[in-house]
């Protein structure tokens, strides 16, 4: 019996000595193992969104639909950066919140501290807004889809292929092959032609001369043969459309086609459409409007044509 009175009195005295050291050790402890368990969720449920989507993509993939593996790097890069973006959040929240309890356990004013903390961030963020900026453009980009590696965009200071999407900048890789470093906060519009559907529009300016009808019927074959190649069927959403005269002049009738086609084939189809319909257009005999427009000069006195 006294040795467990002793033993007591012994944890007792051990407790009253070293309770603020004891107490900062079990926060630290506490914390550690809280964010451990934090980013292991955050992992798991990354992991499984891209093995969901990847699962999607191969179905879709058997059925003939939609498949890329620009868009699987597209869910695999926003998955990452969103369980990126929580790890930071979720490691720096814990740690402030770690060391504000140990700093209140030694007894020195917090209150004071976070003060102070709050003006020094206000002036330092006021000096960095336009990085501030960047960062949260980057993250509203990522949360709500605007675009993602892969998509041709167009965000107004350049336009092409996306190649990285991050916090701070956005890479587009254009046309020419230059790679373009957009600051994500400089981003005030986007246009992004790979998310859904497009669509192919071509103007043909025929002759004023030309049989509208005749036209219309040829331009529509040549259209429909082309969808219906094995090469191309899976690149085309619905039929051909002629939606008719677009523009009327003395000199020519422009006539419009549309196809909608999947995301990133537009430009394929279109050029081998316009190579169809002009072949088409020949091989009946009706004529692609030419320049009438009528130069004179001066000659001896007299206007010459």
């Amino acid at each position: 019996m006294t040795f467990y009175t002793n033993a007591i009195d012994l944890a007792v005295a051990f407790w009253h000595d070293y309770q603020t050291l004891i107490r900062i050790v079990l926060m630290v402890i506490g914390v550690i193992v809280l964010r451990a368990l934090l980013l292991i969720s955050v992992r798991r449920v990354v992991r499984g969104i891209i093995a969901g989507v990847k699962g999607k993509t191969n179905k879709a993939a058997l059925s003939q639909e939609i498949d890329s593996p620009m868009t699987q790097a597209r869910v695999v890069q926003r998955a990452k950066t969103m369980g990126s973006v929580l790890s930071n959040f979720i490691t720096w929240s814990l740690y402030i919140l770690g060391a504000s309890m140990i700093l209140g356990e030694l007894g020195v004013a917090v209150g004071a501290i976070i003060a102070g903390a709050g003006i020094l961030g206000a002036a330092i963020g006021f000096g960095a807004q336009s990085l501030v900026r960047d960062l949260i453009s980057g993250l509203f980009i990522v949360f709500e889809d605007q675009y993602g590696v892969g998509d041709v965009v167009d965000l107004g200071q350049a336009n092409g292929v996306v190649e990285s999407v991050g916090m701070r900048v956005t890479q587009v890789r254009d046309v020419q092959g230059t790679l373009w470093y957009v600051r994500n906060g400089e981003i005030v519009r986007v246009g992004n032609s790979s998310q859904g559907w497009s669509r192919v529009v071509l103007d043909i300016a025929l002759d004023y001369s030309t049989n509208v009808d005749k036209a219309t019927t040829v331009i529509s074959d040549a259209a429909q043969k082309l969808i219906a190649e094995a090469s191309f069927k899976s690149s085309v959403i619905g039929k051909p459309e002629v939606w008719g005269i677009e523009a009327l002049s003395g000199e020519q009738v422009v006539l419009r086609i549309v196809q909608k086609v999947k995301p990133t084939k537009q430009d394929e189809l279109a050029r081998e459409l316009r190579a169809r319909i002009k072949k088409a257009l020949h091989t009946s005999k009706i004529s692609l409007a030419a320049s009438n427009q009528n130069i004179y000069v001066e000659v001896a006195g007299k206007a010459v044509k």
